[in-house]
C-alpha cells in the first residue's frame, strides 16, 4: 500500500543537510539552484540585468556588480511579506471575537489564545480571553489555580445574576484580561441541552464585552459539541490551529464542514480568518509536506507565520506567563509578535 503521501512507501526520513561549504561561482545567466533544505521549490521570477551605464567598461571587461533583490521565502512555500506595525488606536471597543478551533487535542490552541493576545496587547489593543475549554488549560497557563476560582465562565453561562464584570480578572499582562474556567464548565454542555437558543447562550454573555475590548479570543474544547457551536455562534471569525502532522491534516475537512453548517445556520457572518501552522519542523521532511499540503488545500487562507517547536512554550506554561514575557528575546516571541500583526493587518484593520 502506497504511503500516506504517495511516495510508495512507508514512512519518510529527513534528508541528511549536507556541511556547510562555500557555493562555487556561477554564471550570471544561471538560476540559482533551490537550496535542499528548503521546504519547498519556488519558481523564481527571471530578473533582467539592467544595461550597465558605462558600457566601455563592460567591452573592456570590467564586472559590473547589479543587485537583485530577492524575495524571502518562508516555511509554508511562499514569499514572505514584511508586516508592518498596525497604526495606534484612537479609542476601543467593538471587538472582533475569534475562536481558536480544531476538534483534535493538543495542535496548540492554548498556546496561541496565550501568546496572540499577549502579542496583540503589546500593540495597543484591548484583549479578552475566554477559557472556554473544561479542562481550564488557558487559565492554568496564565497562573490561576481552577479549585480557588469562586465564578468562572460556567456561572456566567448558567446564572443569570452574575454579570461578566463579575468574572473577568486580570491575566498579569497589561491590556490583556481573562474569563476562567474550571471543570464545572463540563457540565454546561449537558445543562444547557434543555435551554432555548442553547446556540446562543455565549453569545448573549458576551454582548457587554463587545464594546469593551478591540479583540476576544475564544480557546475551544478539542471537540465539536455543543460548547464549540456556542462558540462559533458567538464570533466573527476562527483560527485554526494545525499541528504540521499527517492526523491533525485528516481532521480539518470535518471541522470545515461544522463551520459552513453553523454558518448557514445560526451566524451568516461567521468566516475562517486563517489557518496556522504550528510545530512545525523543518528538519523533517514529513512537515514540510503537510505543510505543502496545507497551502494546496487552503491557499493564501493559511498564515505565512508558522510557529515552530520550541521549549521555550512548555517553559512558559509551567511559569503561568505568556512566552512574550517569560522569553521576550526567543523565536517562539518573535513568531506570536509576526502573528500578531498578520491578524491585525489581515482580520482587525481590514
Amino acid at each position: 500500500m502506497p504511503g500516506i503521501f504517495f511516495r510508495g512507501h512507508h514512512g519518510a526520513n529527513a534528508p541528511v543537510v549536507p556541511p556547510q561549504v562555500p557555493p562555487a561561482p556561477q554564471d550570471s545567466s544561471e538560476e540559482a539552484e533551490h537550496p535542499m533544505t528548503d521546504p519547498l521549490p519556488f519558481a523564481r521570477p527571471s530578473v533582467e540585468e539592467p544595461v550597465p551605464e558605462n558600457a566601455d567598461l563592460e567591452a573592456a571587461g570590467v564586472a559590473v556588480a547589479v543587485e537583485v533583490e530577492e524575495a524571502v521565502i518562508g516555511p509554508t512555500g511562499r514569499p514572505t511579506p514584511v508586516f508592518p506595525d498596525p497604526p495606534p488606536l484612537t479609542s476601543h471597543g467593538h471587538a472582533r471575537v475569534i475562536s481558536m478551533c480544531n476538534q483534535k487535542g493538543g495542535v496548540g490552541k492554548t498556546t496561541t489564545t496565550i501568546n496572540l493576545g499577549a502579542s496583540l496587547a503589546e500593540l495597543g489593543r484591548r484583549v479578552l480571553l475566554v477559557d472556554f475549554d473544561p479542562q481550564g488549560s488557558l487559565s492554568v497557563g496564565l497562573g490561576l489555580n481552577p479549585h480557588d476560582m469562586e465564578l468562572t465562565v460556567y456561572n456566567l453561562l448558567m446564572e443569570r445574576d452574575v454579570r461578566i464584570e463579575d468574572v473577568v480578572v486580570p491575566s498579569g499582562v497589561a491590556g490583556m484580561d481573562l474569563l476562567p474556567s474550571n471543570i464545572d464548565l463540563s457540565a454546561a454542555e449537558v445543562q444547557l441541552v434543555h435551554e432555548v437558543a442553547r446556540e446562543q447562550t455565549l453569545q448573549r454573555v458576551l454582548g457587554p464585552a463587545i464594546e469593551k475590548y478591540d479583540v476576544i479570543l475564544i480557546d475551544c474544547q478539542p471537540s465539536l459539541g455543543l460548547l464549540t457551536v456556542n462558540a462559533l455562534t458567538a464570533s466573527d471569525g476562527v483560527i485554526v490551529p494545525l499541528e504540521c502532522e499527517y492526523f491533525a491534516l485528516r481532521g480539518v475537512a470535518l471541522l470545515k464542514t461544522t463551520i459552513d453548517k453553523v454558518r448557514e445556520r445560526l451566524n451568516p457572518r461567521l468566516e475562517i480568518d486563517g489557518v496556522l501552522g504550528t510545530m512545525f519542523d523543518g528538519r523533517t521532511l514529513h512537515s514540510r509536506e503537510v505543510m505543502e499540503r496545507l497551502v494546496q488545500a487552503w491557499g493564501e487562507k493559511v498564515f505565512h507565520t508558522v510557529i515552530r517547536r520550541t521549549v521555550k512554550f512548555s517553559d512558559s506554561t509551567v511559569a503561568g506567563e505568556p512566552i512574550t514575557s517569560y522569553a521576550s528575546t526567543s523565536a517562539g516571541a518573535d513568531a506570536y509578535r509576526q502573528l500578531a500583526k498578520e491578524v491585525a493587518l489581515r482580520c482587525l484593520d481590514a
